[in-house]
């Protein structure tokens, strides 16, 4: 029998000091795009790091078609309990796009020192067209969209195609996320490209608003799209989360 998962995008751990990061990846995507910033936040400041597989992904569409939205967030609940159990009590739940969203979802149940989402959607706007299709039709081809740095992306593994029922539980669980902001009170991090063609830059403003969090903080990068990880502005994001975890103290973390 060959491997289930696509080679180069499985999930990666990384041991360091105290402060845990859980990494969580896009929709369809894999944790390829997450680990730059992983090996910066563990070379650079020593930060013991996980990147989650999200249930379905990695594998293929079908695989992911069959998976509800509660399946994704299990996936990174699982990562969270296993650094929990490993005796780590700063665990910082680190998401891009669908992964923003649930880690502020993480943080608005589980104890964490803080939350940093990147690019994460707060509605998703489908034309009513493309719902009464996606009944029909179980795969839509992806849009190509612009890049700043195609070369950044080499190596990305991702789903060609978006689930039509995968799409539809995207945005069950955004309502969710929705409904829950206001319960994430630990500092938060909000991080979203003004060039963002696929999740619009106004999806930072309302998740930003709806916090719940005393001390939280909204930043803006230019010179990329939508996957914030890989594009040109990679470095400057690293610097800005890595920068964030490492300037959390004890003030406003949710620990028993």
């Amino acid at each position: 029998m060959k491997p289930l998962l696509i080679p180069t995008a499985e999930p990666f751990f990384l041991p360091g000091n105290e402060t845990a990061c859980l990494l969580i990846h896009g929709f369809t995507a894999s944790p390829r795009e997450m680990r730059g910033l992983g090996e910066h936040l563990h070379r650079t400041h020593g930060f013991t790091v996980m990147g989650v597989r999200l249930a379905g992904h990695a594998t293929t569409p079908a695989d992911m078609a069959h998976m509800r939205w509660q399946d994704w967030v299990a996936s990174a609940e699982d990562g969270w309990h296993l650094l929990r159990s490993a005796g780590f009590r700063r665990i910082v739940p680190v998401g891009l796009s669908m992964g923003g969203a649930i880690a502020l979802l993480l943080a608005s149940y589980l104890p964490v020192a803080g939350v940093a989402s990147m690019a994460a959607p707060y509605l998703l706007r489908v034309p009513r067209w493309e719902w009464l299709l996606g009944w029909v039709r179980p795969y839509f081809p992806k849009k190509k969209g612009r890049v700043f740095d195609p070369e950044g992306f080499r190596g990305r593994v991702a789903y060609p195609v978006n689930p039509a029922r995968s799409v539809r539980q995207l945005n069950a669980m955004l309502k969710v996320v929705r409904a829950s902001l206001a319960q994430v009170r630990v500092p938060a991090l909000v991080l979203h490209s003004r060039n963002d063609d696929y999740v619009p830059h106004r999806n930072a403003e309302q998740i930003y608003a709806a916090l719940g969090s005393t001390h939280k903080r909204l930043v803006w990068v230019e010179r990329s799209t939508h996957v914030v990880t890989l594009d040109a502005a990679r470095e400057r994001v690293y610097r800005e989360v890595g920068d964030f975890i490492a300037g959390l103290g004890q003030q406003g973390e949710n620990t028993p």
